[in-house]
Formats: C-alpha cells, structure tokens, sequence
C-alpha cells in the first residue's frame, strides 16, 4: 500500500455535500465485505438530495458526489473501497465542483494503514 491511511467507510455512513445535502450510493450490490454486519462502502457514484446550494439567488444544487480512485490498493468486488481520508468532490448536474463533502463514519472498528 502506498501510504495511504483511513477508516473503511459502511454503506450506512452518513454522506453531506457542503450545503446539507444528503449523498446516497446510486447502485447498491450485494455486501461482499462486511463491517459489524454493514456491507463495506465501494467507489461507485454517489447521488445527492436536498441541497439547497444557490449562487446568484439561481439554484446550483449538488447532484453528485464522485470519490478518486483510492491509492489504499484495497477493492472489494473489483472495485476502491471508501475511507473517511478519500478524496471526493461534489458536483453540479453540469459537473461544475461545488467542494468536497462531509463524511461521517457510522462506524470506526478497522483502521487501513
């Protein structure tokens, strides 16, 4: 591994863009990895709801949230998993950056070194 350190992140780990809006995984698939009995979060996208981000009084909410590939070199299914340290970036419907968000880990039992 290349340095990278963090808490693995539960599918149950409470996601925000920088204005409030919750971030939910688009695709769910079956746990493959579990952490106390909730499946391990994966890279995939991450969809948002209720933000209420304006610029210019036009609205600009965040849609989206998309993780980097993380340098952990730990997949599950073939794909990243998430730690707290993972690099992200919400995003407009037009794919503008509108910051990175806010992760809350559910639950903090392994540690990735």
């Amino acid at each position: 591994m290349s340095g990278t350190s963090g808490n693995l992140l539960a599918t149950d780990a409470v996601i925000c863009c920088p204005h409030g809006g919750r971030a939910a995984a688009a695709q769910t698939s079956s746990p493959a990895v579990l952490i106390g009995g909730r499946a391990v979060a994966t890279s995939a996208t991450y969809l948002v709801t209720g933000c209420t981000h304006t610029a210019a009084g036009v609205p600009q909410p965040c849609t989206s949230v998309r993780f980097a590939a993380s340098a952990s070199g730990i997949t599950v299914g073939g794909a990243p998993v998430l730690l707290d340290t993972s690099a992200a970036q919400c995003l407009t419907a037009a794919f503008l950056p509108q910051g990175p968000p806010v992760v809350q880990a559910a639950q903090r039992k392994v540690t990735v070194r």
